[in-house]
């Protein structure tokens, strides 16, 4: 559970002595519940409207106790519910103005059952291409130069995954330390090997006509997924000798 001081769900701005905090601060007070989260995921949500911490002077973001819980309920509908962004913001701001309102269920009825629609999965968030830039404070050639290269690519309908924001940030970290793109290739290709094979494993529950077991290959993926994440960083580790942590 998401340990934060008590604040709501409401956007707010925080008293003087209720204890604002950074960017920081606040990953790690998601990472408890939510591993997966980025500094880059909560810009990204702040950009979407989702959040509006306060700034200081030089620009800094100061989140309050009510922004920390805000951003955990938007999380976890999206890690739950597969919720888009704009249905996720509709519904706390409901919430905010005080209305009783369920959540969302985007699906249909069948004899009683709730049947998903086909729809966004567990990366429902979407980004436009101006609002990647921005988020990832980018410029268009980079872009074009790491879809060249196969590091990034948009979705069908020219839009990207939110995700996408997070591997733009680490694509500059790491050239910081004059990693280059091209030179980037080479774990583009590895991860798509690693996951042709968690799609292998979870392709027979994914065609399954019941849909609770086409819902447990969601799961079942994302489990596979965080397992091969780990194995890769201890591998990478372990062939550099070096321990992160």
């Amino acid at each position: 559970m998401l340990q934060t001081p008590s604040g709501g769900v409401g956007h707010g701005t925080a008293a003087a002595d209720s204890g604002l905090m950074s960017i920081g601060t606040v990953l790690n007070l998601l990472r408890d519940e939510f591993p997966e989260v980025t500094i880059s995921k909560i810009r990204f949500l702040e950009s979407e409207g989702l959040i509006e911490p306060q700034r200081t002077p030089s620009g800094y973001r100061k989140f309050s106790a009510g922004d920390v819980e805000r951003l955990g309920h938007v999380l976890r509908m999206q890690r739950d519910h597969y919720l888009p962004l704009k249905v996720i913001r509709e519904h706390l701001d409901a919430m905010e103005r005080g209305e009783a309102v369920p959540l969302p269920v985007l699906g249909r009825q069948r004899d009683g059952e709730a049947v998903p629609e086909a729809l966004e999965g567990p990366t429902a968030a979407r980004i436009g291409r101006a609002e990647l830039l921005a988020a990832a404070e980018i410029g268009e050639r980079d872009l074009e130069e790491w879809e060249s290269y196969g590091l990034m690519a948009p979705l069908a309908d020219g839009a990207y995954d939110a995700e996408a924001v997070t591997v733009a940030s680490l694509i500059v970290e790491l050239g910081r330390f004059g990693i280059e793109p091209r030179h980037l290739r080479v774990m583009k290709a590895a991860a798509d090997r690693e996951a042709g094979l968690v799609d292998q494993v979870v392709a027979p529950l994914k065609r399954h006509r019941n849909p609770q077991t086409r819902a447990h290959a969601e799961a079942r993926t994302k489990e596979l997924a965080g397992l091969t994440v780990k194995l890769h960083a201890a591998l990478v580790q372990t062939a550099l000798g070096v321990r992160l942590s």
